[in-house]
Protein backbone atom coordinates (compact mmCIF):
# COMPACT_ATOMS: atom_id res chain seq x y z
CA UNK A 1 0.00 0.00 0.00
CA UNK A 2 1.04 3.37 -0.62
CA UNK A 3 0.66 6.36 1.65
CA UNK A 4 -0.97 9.34 -0.28
CA UNK A 5 -0.88 13.07 0.84
CA UNK A 6 -1.70 16.11 -0.63
CA UNK A 7 0.23 19.29 -0.90
CA UNK A 8 -1.20 23.13 0.11
CA UNK A 9 -2.17 23.84 -3.70
CA UNK A 10 -3.91 20.83 -4.17
CA UNK A 11 -5.78 20.78 -0.96
CA UNK A 12 -7.24 24.90 -1.86
CA UNK A 13 -7.66 23.58 -5.23
CA UNK A 14 -9.59 20.16 -4.41
CA UNK A 15 -11.51 22.48 -1.26
CA UNK A 16 -12.63 25.17 -3.87
CA UNK A 17 -15.05 22.08 -5.83
CA UNK A 18 -18.53 21.31 -5.03
CA UNK A 19 -19.22 18.59 -2.46
CA UNK A 20 -19.99 16.19 -5.07
CA UNK A 21 -16.98 16.72 -7.46
CA UNK A 22 -14.66 16.64 -4.21
CA UNK A 23 -15.87 13.53 -2.68
CA UNK A 24 -16.15 11.56 -6.33
CA UNK A 25 -12.01 13.02 -6.32
CA UNK A 26 -10.78 11.94 -3.11
CA UNK A 27 -12.54 9.05 -3.60
CA UNK A 28 -11.35 8.02 -6.72
CA UNK A 29 -7.70 9.28 -5.50
CA UNK A 30 -7.98 6.84 -2.55
CA UNK A 31 -9.29 3.92 -4.63
CA UNK A 32 -6.84 4.29 -8.19
CA UNK A 33 -3.33 5.29 -6.12
CA UNK A 34 -2.93 3.41 -2.85
CA UNK A 35 -2.03 0.74 -4.80
CA UNK A 36 0.27 0.62 -7.80
CA UNK A 37 0.15 4.64 -8.60
CA UNK A 38 2.47 4.73 -11.23
CA UNK A 39 0.97 1.86 -13.81
CA UNK A 40 -0.46 3.15 -16.77
CA UNK A 41 -3.79 2.26 -17.50
CA UNK A 42 -7.31 3.73 -19.09
CA UNK A 43 -6.96 6.46 -16.25
CA UNK A 44 -3.80 6.71 -15.28
CA UNK A 45 -0.71 7.51 -17.00
CA UNK A 46 2.72 8.88 -17.13
CA UNK A 47 3.01 12.60 -18.60
CA UNK A 48 6.77 12.72 -20.16
CA UNK A 49 8.16 15.72 -21.47
CA UNK A 50 6.19 18.59 -19.59
CA UNK A 51 7.93 20.43 -16.24
CA UNK A 52 5.46 21.28 -13.63
CA UNK A 53 5.61 23.73 -11.59
CA UNK A 54 6.13 21.94 -8.65
CA UNK A 55 9.41 20.34 -9.22
CA UNK A 56 12.36 20.55 -11.63
CA UNK A 57 12.25 17.27 -12.88
CA UNK A 58 10.37 16.86 -15.71
CA UNK A 59 7.36 14.31 -15.81
CA UNK A 60 4.67 13.45 -13.99
CA UNK A 61 1.65 11.00 -13.33
CA UNK A 62 -1.56 11.94 -13.96
CA UNK A 63 -5.05 10.04 -12.86
CA UNK A 64 -8.23 11.16 -15.07
CA UNK A 65 -11.54 11.60 -12.88
CA UNK A 66 -14.66 12.66 -14.89
CA UNK A 67 -13.48 15.77 -16.65
CA UNK A 68 -10.88 16.68 -13.98
CA UNK A 69 -6.85 15.16 -13.68
CA UNK A 70 -4.91 14.98 -10.51
CA UNK A 71 -1.34 15.08 -10.87
CA UNK A 72 0.54 13.47 -8.50
CA UNK A 73 4.19 11.89 -8.41
CA UNK A 74 5.04 8.47 -6.53
CA UNK A 75 8.15 8.09 -4.44
CA UNK A 76 8.78 4.13 -4.80
CA UNK A 77 10.76 3.53 -2.05
CA UNK A 78 9.27 5.44 0.19
CA UNK A 79 5.70 3.91 -0.77
CA UNK A 80 4.40 7.47 -1.12
CA UNK A 81 2.00 9.44 -3.65
CA UNK A 82 1.95 12.78 -3.15
CA UNK A 83 -1.31 14.62 -4.97
CA UNK A 84 0.43 17.82 -6.44
CA UNK A 85 -2.56 19.59 -8.45
CA UNK A 86 -6.64 19.17 -9.44
CA UNK A 87 -7.58 20.87 -12.63
CA UNK A 88 -10.48 20.95 -14.76
CA UNK A 89 -9.55 19.79 -18.36
CA UNK A 90 -12.17 20.78 -20.66
CA UNK A 91 -11.57 20.22 -24.67
CA UNK A 92 -7.62 22.16 -23.26
CA UNK A 93 -4.61 20.02 -23.51
CA UNK A 94 -2.34 18.53 -20.93
CA UNK A 95 0.22 21.10 -21.66
CA UNK A 96 -2.03 23.91 -21.19
CA UNK A 97 -3.68 23.00 -17.55
CA UNK A 98 -0.30 22.44 -15.77
CA UNK A 99 1.19 25.17 -15.51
Amino acid sequence: MFAITWDRRARDEVARLGAFDRTRIVDEVEAQLSSEPAKADGRRKWIDGLAPPWSESVGFWQLAVGPYRVFYDVDQGERMVVVRAVRLKGRRKTAEIVP
